[in-house]
């Protein structure tokens, strides 16, 4: 089984979803130069990602929901997810309780950074996710894991996965995602045009693999039986 593993911002979605976050509090412009020296390994992401909720945590869950929820995804990925969800999974930094919407829009499996709420209903972070340990979790049930991402915090998930792919349709992708990527792509016909590829020449190896086992097996048994007939000749 193969599994494709997305970033979300910036990937499936159209845009860097915290500074959209971040108007309802004033503090957009700060928070675009933030998540942009962190996209560029800047920053350190954890570093960052704890700053930035820090910041975001004021705003009401509720309010998080209606602002996620009328985020704009791109229809090309969007697609591609849910005609194949039982092998997508979206892999991102960003904080479970916030992303949930577009979660339940693409139906796929997730990996995110977690938290738990408070009494008053205000998420905590609990544990920010490190990207290739969520590639790792996919590969003890999967054969082939493909990422697809564009930022420095992108890059431990290309190295650990077996096959990646460097996404520019929103960010130029990163020197460093460009370096250790095996593909790059730069619209999201392109990419999904890509992974159809994939899957087929995928699918036509393991049938290759089928074929030439199944031939080993019958030129085995000839053998065997070459062996039987002449040991009764003899």
């Amino acid at each position: 089984m193969k599994k494709f593993a997305f970033d979300l911002d910036g990937t499936v979605t159209k845009v860097e979803t915290l500074p959209i976050l971040a108007r309802e509090l004033g503090i957009s412009a700060q928070m675009k130069f933030l998540t942009e020296m962190t996209l560029e390994g800047k920053i350190p992401f954890e570093k960052s990602f704890r700053l930035r909720y820090e910041l975001l945590k004021k705003i009401p869950p509720k309010r998080i929901a209606e602002i996620m929820d009328a985020v704009e995804l791109d229809e090309e990925i969007f697609k591609f997810i849910r005609e194949n969800k039982n092998n997508c999974a979206v892999v991102t930094g960003n904080l479970d309780c916030w992303v949930y919407p577009i979660a339940e829009k693409l139906g796929c499996e997730i990996f995110s950074s977690t938290s738990t709420l408070n009494t008053d209903g205000v998420p905590v972070l609990r544990e920010i996710l490190r990207k290739d340990a969520a590639i790792n979790q996919l590969k003890k049930t999967c054969k082939k894991v493909i990422a697809i991402g564009e930022s420095f915090n992108d890059v431990p998930m290309f190295e650990t996965a077996d096959i990646s792919i460097a996404y520019g349709g929103v960010h130029k992708p990163v020197d460093a995602a460009v370096f250790v990527a095996d593909y790059v792509v730069n619209d999201s016909q392109t990419l999904c045009s890509l992974l159809k590829s994939l899957t087929f020449s995928l699918a036509q190896r393991k049938s290759k693999q089928k074929e030439t086992a199944v031939l080993t097996r019958v030129l085995r048994a000839r053998t065997a039986a070459h062996v039987l007939v002449r040991l009764f000749l003899f």
